[in-house]
């Protein structure tokens, strides 16, 4: 699982990166950046929390790929 953020939709309100500041910190304007994309297993039900506080929509999880594109 990925973790990524739609800057399209993102607004600042940070509240992903207070649920899962261990994948995602806060830049100097208050926009989450994805540290790792990669969610490690033990992270899954905290990601799906950050995403569902998302007010914007913007966090979503994406199936891991890997090397394909």
């Amino acid at each position: 699982m990925r973790l990524v953020v739609d800057w399209t939709r993102c607004t600042g309100h940070g509240m992903c990166a207070e649920l899962l500041p261990e994948l995602l910190e806060m830049d100097e304007w208050g926009y989450p950046q994805v540290a790792s994309g990669a969610v490690p297993a033990e992270m899954e039900r905290h990601a799906v929390a950050a995403r569902s506080a998302c007010p914007a929509l913007a966090v979503r999880l994406d199936e891991d790929r890997g090397d394909r594109r």
